[in-house]
């Protein structure tokens, strides 16, 4: 089932516009420094990618976070070109400088890989005013992006906001075995978002009540194919749970990053389309941890081990239920809001590219749409037995309307701060 195709296909979000501006940029066709300009986006989205792996915080929202900031600053730099200047020059000065600098902020402990990474990429471009301009603004920009949000709620201490239990019900989140840890992501929803009014802008509505035939329905699918030991998971099944357990963030790098590749345009466009994937993940956790503690509703292990349908106190999931309310899927909001951008600005089809995943270690997979991630993401926690396929269809959606109203306000978001 495609649980996307049923919104509105975005393409009366502006993002059409965007990417249409985008492409119809004179200075954007191709001309004989066009490899210079897209080496210098990839160089410093891999360098990005290396410094969080390194020195990221613990909390996944924090590094979309800084991805965001970092991107931000770089779409808003490269967003205009002054007269005079080789527009091409400047977006890479442009670019180079206002990542390096919101990094630099955001992980200080690279400080000198990241003064290195800078240097290469300025001694590639021609010394003179595009060059002189261009680190100007990307500093000027980041400077002021970082100003912006301060304070913002995202730090791991604030999103991990204590979270008060309430006394066990039916359908009532609780703690999960076997670690019974404390709730987290809690504070995802205090936080200041990037595009949205309010963390419940696009709250969901309640799940499927406990006595209705569809969460029975739901329950039954994941007792049979979730569970640890004698499930009715095929040989692929059980890879897919396996293949998509990780972080989002980990496992997305890699597609976008071949959106990034595979687009014929400009540095600023491949700055904008990595800025709104990011803002976009940014604003959809923070729906995320609001409609899951708006519903607090209960996780299946919890629900099959002491509720009122088919009590079964041994059962276990494949995968360790991660500590925090069931509807709707973190994973899938995340998939859903991927989908959003990756569609609406590379569009819905791709050449095939492989992916792998560092909770399935010797897999290679091949995709040739963005969607068929978000599909494998709703069934992969089914087959984890950690989610109930409302919430993750319900999370798909939810990213979705958060990648729509992403791009809605793109224009906006994107223009210089001053």
């Amino acid at each position: 089932m495609n649980v996307l195709r049923s919104r509105p296909a975005l393409t009366a979000l502006g993002a059409t516009a965007l990417l249409a501006a985008s492409a119809a940029a004179p200075s954007d066709a191709a001309t004989p420094t066009a490899a210079p300009r897209t080496s210098v986006a990839l160089d410093w989205y891999d360098t990005t990618a290396e410094t969080i792996t390194t020195a990221g915080a613990t909390t996944q929202v924090t590094n979309n976070r800084t991805w965001a900031i970092s991107w931000l600053s770089a779409a808003r730099a490269t967003g205009a070109t002054p007269r005079g200047v080789d527009r091409g020059d400047y977006q890479d000065a442009a670019l180079a400088s206002a990542v390096h600098d919101a990094l630099v902020a955001l992980a200080p402990a690279r400080t000198q890989q990241l003064d290195a990474a800078l240097k290469k990429s300025l001694d590639a471009i021609p010394d003179g005013p595009a060059e002189d301009r261009g680190v100007a603004a990307g500093a000027r920009q980041a400077a002021l992006t970082l100003k912006s949000r301060e304070g913002d709620g995202l730090d791991p201490a604030s999103v991990n906001a204590p979270f008060t239990v309430p006394p066990a019900a039916p359908g009532v989140w609780q703690p999960t075995p076997p670690a019974y840890a404390p709730a987290t992501q809690y504070g995802n929803r205090l936080a200041k978002p990037f595009v949205l009014r309010g963390a419940d802008q696009y709250r969901l509505p309640a799940p499927p009540a406990l006595d209705s035939r569809r969460y029975k329905a739901d329950l039954a699918e994941v007792r049979a194919y979730g569970v640890k030991e004698g499930s009715s998971r095929t040989a692929r099944q059980n890879e897919t749970a396996n293949f998509w357990y990780g972080s989002s963030l980990a496992l997305y790098t890699e597609p976008l990053r071949v959106a990034v590749d595979r687009s014929p345009r400009s540095p600023a466009a491949r700055a904008r389309l990595v800025a709104l994937f990011h803002v976009a993940s940014v604003d959809t956790q923070i729906a995320t941890s609001d409609s899951k503690y708006a519903h607090r509703r209960w996780r299946p292990v919890t629900a099959i081990r002491t509720g009122d349908i088919g009590r079964d106190p041994a059962w276990t999931p494949l995968h360790d239920t991660p500590a925090h309310p069931d509807y709707p899927s973190g994973h899938t909001t995340y998939s859903g809001a991927a989908e959003g951008v990756l569609e609406a600005l590379a569009g819905p089809r791709t050449a095939p590219y492989d992916l792998t995943s560092p909770t399935a270690p010797g897999v290679t997979r091949t995709y040739t749409d963005w969607h068929q991630l978000t599909a494998e993401n709703v069934e992969a926690r089914i087959f984890s037995g950690i989610h109930t396929r409302s919430a993750d269809e319900a999370g798909a959606e939810l990213g979705g309307r958060v990648a729509g109203e992403t791009l809605r306000n793109a224009d906006a978001l994107l223009r210089p701060a001053r």
